[in-house]
């Protein structure tokens, strides 16, 4: 039997957590198909969602089910923390098959749990849901009422357990070494390609304690001009003389992910815009992290950057920071908590939040991040890497 990453009593807790949400809402069945909060809520993690799977999360029990393509039935039965009669594969005809979808099979099954006549949620923003496999969804349940519950799983894991925290912290160590290895690797002459792929490999065999998983987003490397793109692919160009290099990168444990950003230079004198730009989004930075606390909003918070912001005439137009713990492609983060003007959540302690900080001026650019766990008197970075602008 696979070490699972979490007690079973911790499963059921999640699960509790999201029967409870059901509630408020008078759902009788939850599908659930991001595969991030299907991982949270059953530990199946494969790569299995290429194709239509869900995590069924029933009312009136305390285990989920799980079904999906019948090829990955047996590593969800591995992964997974439920009884091995709860994960459920459907037949290899139902494949990319024209005529047919496998949301066909998994109405019906849904139907024969009992479920002909109920108030169905499901997440309606969710990347891993389309209009198809949800219309086929609603064929197979003519009768079923399906309430919109996008969301609902992301709220209920957005505070961490300690040993979600742990994870994370884990996660910083490992995003820590692989951008130890960006400033090493990027110089005049190194082709992107070649610099990302040590970045990979730091972030996958970070050191003898523990190995990483494959981030759900890419090493993101903006340089001279694409540094006023947020988020361009490395290609096969060298970095340059003079070149100003943004560096966002993430580091995953279990699933669980920490991200930092930083900027190097390629050259003993950067222009003043950069060093000026630079320092002002340091001290911005400073300024979140003396404020940031529970019970604060993320409007509250990106109040002290923007005032940080004005008194140096700089503006951005994108929010600060967001969100973030379990990451799967395409994103990492948790679509719930934005730090921004305008939002008027409380944030809880124990809730990990990505500060975001990039500058994407016209021509030119640069980034700093830290990952952050929010507590009742401040906040816990769980990220340390010095944060100048870095002159090589």
């Amino acid at each position: 039997m696979m070490a699972r990453p979490f007690s079973k009593s911790e499963f059921m807790s999640r699960t509790a957590r999201v029967r409870a949400r059901m509630a408020d809402q008078g759902v009788d069945l939850l599908l659930v198909s991001e595969p991030a909060n299907i991982y949270w809520l059953t530990g199946a993690g494969d790569w299995s969602f290429y194709v239509p799977q869900f995590a069924l999360v029933m009312a009136d029990e305390e285990e989920p089910r799980w079904i999906g393509r019948a090829m990955d039935a047996p590593g969800a039965r591995l992964t997974a923390w439920m009884a091995p009669e709860r994960v459920h594969g459907y037949p290899e005809s139902y494949i990319q098959r024209a005529g047919v979808h496998a949301s066909d099979h998994i109405g019906e099954f849904i139907a024969s749990l009992g479920f002909k006549t109920k108030r169905i949620g499901y997440e309606s923003d969710s990347y891993y849901l389309s209009p198809k496999s949800f219309a086929h969804l609603q064929r197979a349940l003519p009768n079923s009422a399906f309430v919109d519950c996008d969301l609902l799983v992301n709220w209920a894991r957005a505070v961490k357990s300690e040993a979600e925290l742990g994870y994370m912290r884990q996660a910083a160590a490992i995003v820590e070494t692989a951008m130890r290895v960006a400033y090493d690797k990027i110089a005049p002459g190194v082709r992107q390609c070649d610099a990302v792929a040590e970045i990979y490999k730091a972030q996958i065999a970070p050191n003898e304690e523990f190995g990483g998983d494959l981030t759900s987003l890419c090493p993101i490397i903006l340089a001279g001009e694409m540094a006023a793109t947020a988020h361009p692919m490395w290609t096969d160009a060298p970095f340059g003389r003079d070149q100003a290099v943004a560096i966002e990168l993430g580091g995953s444990r279990r699933r669980y992910t920490s991200a930092l950003a930083r900027t190097l230079h390629l050259g003993r004198s950067p222009p003043q815009k950069l060093v000026d730009t630079a320092k002002a989004v340091e001290e911005g930075l400073e300024a979140v992290l003396a404020v940031a606390k529970a019970g604060m909003t993320g409007s509250d918070i990106h109040a002290a950057w923007q005032t940080v912001l004005s008194r140096h005439g700089l503006k951005k137009d994108s929010r600060i920071g967001y969100a973030m713990g379990i990451g799967f492609p395409p994103d990492w983060g948790e679509h719930t908590i934005s730090l921004r003007a305008g939002e008027t959540v409380a944030i809880e302690p124990d809730t990990t939040i990505h500060i975001m900080l990039g500058m994407w001026m016209e021509g030119w650019g640069m980034e700093m991040s830290e990952t952050v766990r929010i507590m009742p008197t401040g906040v816990e970075c769980l990220t340390s890497f010095p944060r100048g602008l870095h002159i090589k």
